[in-house]
This record gives C-alpha cells, structure tokens and sequence, in this order.
C-alpha cells in the first residue's frame, strides 16, 4: 500500500443480526463493523479487518483518497465518510464509507496544508500565525479530488489574514461553502500581533536605584 493508493478488504455481513451486540463479537475478532452506501445501491453492512484500517489511518492522504474496498472478492470505490473511534483508547470502532459513480461529483473534507510559515515577515516580526480552519468542504468530480489544498502564507506581515476565497483551487473543484445562497467567506488565517510584551529588566532596575533609600523608607512608612 502507497498513500497513493490505499485497498482494504472486507466481508458482506448484512445477512447477519445487526446491533451492539454482533458489533461486540466482530470487534473480539478483530473486525470493525462498516456500512458501504450509495451509487444507487442499497447499503450493505460489513467488516473489515482492523489492523488493515489501523494501518492506514496512519496516513492523512487515507481521508481524502478514492480507497479500494474488496467486498468479498468484489471492487468497489469508495471514500470514507465517517469514522467512530473508542473514545478513550482511540482504536476505530466503526466506519461509513460511500461508493463512487464516475462522473458524478462527491463532497469531500480536504485538510489544508499552511506553507511559508516561519519565511512570513509577520513571523519574523514576532507575529503569531492563527489557523481558524484545519480542513474544508469541497465539491469536484472523484477524478480531481486533491490530496489537500496548499495556502501560502509567506508573504503575510501582521494584520494580513486570509479567506476562504483566498485559496487557489485545483481545476473543477468549488468550495461548498462558497457554493451556497447564504454563502460566507470566513477568515481561515490570520497573523496576530505578539500578545505579550517584553519587560525592559534592566530600565526596571536603574529606576529602583536611582530612588535613595530613604526616600523609598518614607514612602513604605506613609503607606503604612
């Protein structure tokens, strides 16, 4: 497996008694329960083999990759939609992938890479580069899914921020929330200004001796 490419393979359980408890007995042999859906087929639940999920849920590029799932012998494309993870130890417990139709678009999360970070004049002015947004919703056809989307942010000084309108998008694929009527095109980043500020140590200790002392044992007795 590449992180170009990423085939997993799984087993048709939807003949099988649904619920928490057959979802126990699959997890004890090493099995994640899965539903497959869409491309005008009925879903179909399965199960697939964990240290296989494991593996490449390693990969960033596995959450945003047309996937190959072997369903009993049988290809399918899909992506993955929805992932439950145990809540305290992290091990997947449950998957939701969607099938793929050619030529039809999907709508997918991609992450967002930001790059130029420390080369950015507002770093080097002791700024602080805030990222807002990790990932976003897109819509493009399954063949011009991008991997993620790069924001360049080496040019910003302090006060720049960037908005989603900013991002240079691939050939055929749309913000989704741009798409929409009530379309808002929010901040994604932005470079604050140094939040604290340094203290000048050594002016702080020539003013304090410049005070003699027994002005500063007057003032401590009319405190008093």
């Amino acid at each position: 497996m590449s992180i170009n490419h990423f085939e997993l393979n799984a087993v048709d359980r939807s003949a099988e008694l649904q619920g928490k408890g057959a979802s126990r007995r699959l997890r004890k042999q090493n099995l994640v329960p899965a539903i497959i859906y869409g491309g005008n087929e009925e879903p179909a639940a399965i199960s697939i083999k964990i240290n296989e999920l494991v593996k490449s849920l390693e990969f960033e590029a596995f959450f945003s990759h047309i996937l190959t799932l072997n369903v009993d012998g049988e290809a399918h494309q899909v992506v993955i939609k929805d992932l439950q993870r145990h809540p305290a130890k992290g091990f997947p417990m449950h998957a939701d992938f969607q099938r793929v139709v050619k030529g039809q678009k999907i709508n997918m999360n991609v992450p967002l890479h930001f790059a130029g970070r420390e080369e950015a004049p507002g770093t080097k002015a002791g700024g602080v580069l805030s990222t807002l947004v990790t990932d976003i919703e897109i819509v493009c056809l399954p063949s011009q899914l991008p991997e993620y989307l790069e924001v360049d942010v080496s040019g910003m000084e302090i006060g720049d921020l960037f908005r989603l309108s900013d991002i240079k998008l691939p050939e055929g694929v749309i913000i989704f929330d741009l798409d929409m009527e009530d379309a808002h095109d929010r901040t994604i980043v932005n470079m604050q200004p140094p939040t604290v500020e340094e203290v000048d140590e050594d002016a702080a200790e020539v003013d304090a001796a410049d005070v003699p002392a027994t002005e500063q044992a007057t003032e401590n007795k009319d405190g008093e």
